[in-house]
């Protein structure tokens, strides 16, 4: 991975971290939400909300747009997608290990059983 990929990556990450973003993001692929329709669910600020939508538009999984005097938002499906890659090609090399250190051990048993006493 780039240096760029890192920190988008660190990006998505730290987007993802938070239960509150977590669900805000759920509800924004679900469909297109006003900003102040999304912070009526949550028992804060509408300025905490619109801090959560902020870093959710940073890492790219959400997009705003104006309409009027309101703030929509809605998710970015290529945006989740890259972080299915992202965590795809990280179980691949965990696979890559578990399957090298499975070898190891088979290299490593005896090839007929142990009498046991």
């Amino acid at each position: 991975m780039t240096e760029r990929d890192d920190d988008r990556a660190d990006a998505l990450f730290h987007a993802l971290s938070d239960r509150t973003r977590r669900d805000i993001l759920r509800r924004v692929l679900d469909g297109e939400h006003s900003v102040s329709a999304l912070a009526e669910k949550y028992d804060m600020s509408f300025a905490a909300v619109q801090k959560h939508v902020a870093v959710l538009e940073r890492s790219g999984l959400v997009v705003k747009r104006r309409d009027g005097r309101q703030q929509m938002a809605s998710g970015d499906v290529n945006a989740v997608r890259s972080v299915s890659a992202l965590l795809a090609g990280i179980e691949q090399i965990w696979r890559g290990r578990i399957t090298r250190v499975d070898d190891l051990l088979a290299s490593d048993s005896p090839s007929r059983p142990v009498d046991s006493p």
